[in-house]
């Protein structure tokens, strides 16, 4: 039986027992499940010991292990270290927006980011939050109940859905997905390329640092289509995109921030591309939103 079928029957078992209708039979079989989890914490605690700090980081590798060191208080990195990680993974995205992320810290199972530079105040930094930086964190520090960006009041924070319901989280699902979008070969030498991802059009570029960026491909100032924008070069590394119907150009590293009317600004798409030069973004599927 997969790992996830395993957690999803004690899960349903111990619903089960929560439901029992005699208080002294739910409060006896959910004190023995205690008892057998505290019998088995302690043995693996022991094993932990003796295999020592460099086995026991192999044996982290595996996700069913490493959630039963987890769910034991076991685990061999740090919550903050596996959080901090776990920012490095989606910098090379905020980068692309002329922003970033710093850990503040991790108190009482809140990890608390910092938002920097263009992400800072962004409308969209919320969105980016909840989709990048939480899905990331949540994947490598599912001990950590859940995300918050500091001074940002416009974010509410997700809770993870709780595994074996004893003090530790899942990862949460974002509330978009993160869907793949290629290779891109069509803009191997730069340009614009609008794609429908999920049902949804997404506007891809690429600058020719060779940085990928995504933008929904909506005009905030005419609210025309964007499709057949042109990309321009701005500065040493900058690009600029000129919206086809009204003429506003948005800066594209710096959170889609029109040049020409400060206060408008492009949506961005979270976006993240592996070494193989893969692309994938987070976007909601058509009708969901």
């Amino acid at each position: 039986m997969a790992e996830h079928e395993l957690i999803g029957r004690v899960e349903g078992l111990l619903d089960r027992c929560e439901s029992l209708p005699d208080p002294v039979a739910r409060e006896l079989a959910l004190e023995t499940v205690q008892a057998v989890l505290d019998l088995y914490g302690a043995g693996l605690e022991r094993i932990v010991d003796r295999v020592g700090g460099l086995q026991t980081m192999t044996l982290a590798s595996d996700e069913l292990v490493e959630h039963l060191l987890l769910l034991h208080g076991l685990h061999p990195v740090g919550v903050e270290e596996r959080v901090r990680d776990a920012l490095e993974g989606v910098k090379p995205y905020l980068g692309s927006h002329g922003g970033g992320v710093e850990l503040v810290g991790v108190r009482d199972g809140v990890a608390v980011v910092r938002m920097q530079g263009s992400c800072e105040g962004c409308p969209a930094s919320a969105m980016t939050l909840k989709l990048a930086i939480e899905d990331a964190v949540l994947k490598a520090a599912p001990d950590v109940e859940r995300v918050e960006a500091e001074g940002d009041p416009g974010v509410t924070p997700s809770e993870g859905a709780p595994l074996l319901k004893i003090e530790l989280v899942a990862p949460a699902e974002p509330e978009g997905e993160w869907a793949p979008a290629g290779s891109l070969p069509q803009l191997a030498n730069g340009g614009t390329l609008l794609k429908v991802i999920l049902g949804e059009p997404v506007l891809f570029m690429r600058l020719a640092s060779g940085q990928p960026y995504a933008y929904r491909p909506r005009c905030p100032g005419c609210e025309g289509s964007l499709e057949g924008a042109t990309l321009e070069a701005a500065g040493l590394l900058g690009a600029e995109l000129a919206c086809p119907g009204c003429g506003h150009r948005y800066d594209v590293v710096r959170a889609g921030r029109c040049v020409d009317a400060p206060e408008l600004q492009l949506e961005p798409v979270p976006l993240l591309e592996d070494s193989a030069g893969l692309v994938r973004v987070a976007v909601q599927p058509a009708g969901v939103r």
